[in-house]
């Protein structure tokens, strides 16, 4: 088989250590930003089937039966950990001896403050590994253009120094080192479309949390979850 002269094996063949290692960054960070976007996606269509699973929890019996309606879900493990931290916000307040500085906020309060709190760790989690993709989006097609500027300097030093600047001696090098800028697009384009595609999801996620601990508020301060329009809330025990 005959051998091209342009192309990527020459491109490699013919590159660097600083064109080699620029190569090889790129295609980690394709790697890294490949896997972060499967994972999260896959992560934020699991949350979304477990927002579908507070409608069981609020047709449940009792909180506990609830609570292990939650639990037989894997993905439901967020709005789980919602639940039980209500619960123990609940517990806390009414078994505390009233000598804590919280002791002096009302029970609306603190089980505004704990369930926030929960949201947020929550909502944390869903938010790891997006800032990386960030990162791989915005500078991707920079470090493309630095080996294409590394490229096309070192093609035009060899082209000074054999003493040949025809058009087909200097398009080859110089389009074989633009082939860098195309990879630093490569790389950076999938990472930002995943990471708004992913920070719209999680938004939408969130707002459910939210609407899942204002009902889990409703439904510790008065027996009741909040309810939708046009429904007539049905009381229960608490525990």
């Amino acid at each position: 088989m005959e051998h091209n002269p342009y192309g990527m094996q020459a491109l490699w063949s013919q590159g660097d250590l600083i064109m080699k290692s620029v190569a090889i960054m790129l295609l980690l960070m394709s790697i890294v930003s490949w896997y972060l976007i499967a994972t999260r996606i896959w992560r934020a269509l699991s949350l979304r089937r477990a927002a579908g699973a507070t409608g069981s929890f609020w047709h449940a019996r009792n909180f506990s039966e609830g609570l292990q309606i939650l639990g037989r879900e894997s993905s439901s493990t967020q709005f789980l950990h919602l639940a039980e931290q209500g619960q123990a916000a609940v517990t806390h307040y009414k078994e505390s001896n009233h000598n804590h500085l919280h002791d002096q906020l009302s029970l609306a309060d603190w089980l505004s403050t704990c369930l926030s709190g929960a949201i947020s760790e929550c909502a944390e989690e869903m938010q790891r590994g997006l800032p990386i993709l960030a990162s791989i989006g915005s500078t991707a097609p920079f470090i493309g253009l630095f080996g294409t500027v590394w490229g096309i300097y070192h093609a035009l030093v060899g082209i000074s120094v054999s003493g040949q600047a025809g058009i087909d001696k200097v398009a080859g090098p110089v389009g074989e080192a633009l082939i860098m800028t195309a990879f630093g697009l490569a790389v950076a384009i999938p990472a930002v479309l995943g990471f708004n595609a992913l920070s719209r999801s999680n938004k939408g996620i969130v707002g459910r949390m939210n609407q899942f601990a204002h009902q889990l508020h409703t439904y510790f301060l008065t027996g009741a979850p909040l309810a939708r329009k046009g429904e007539t809330p049905e009381r229960s025990e608490v525990f």
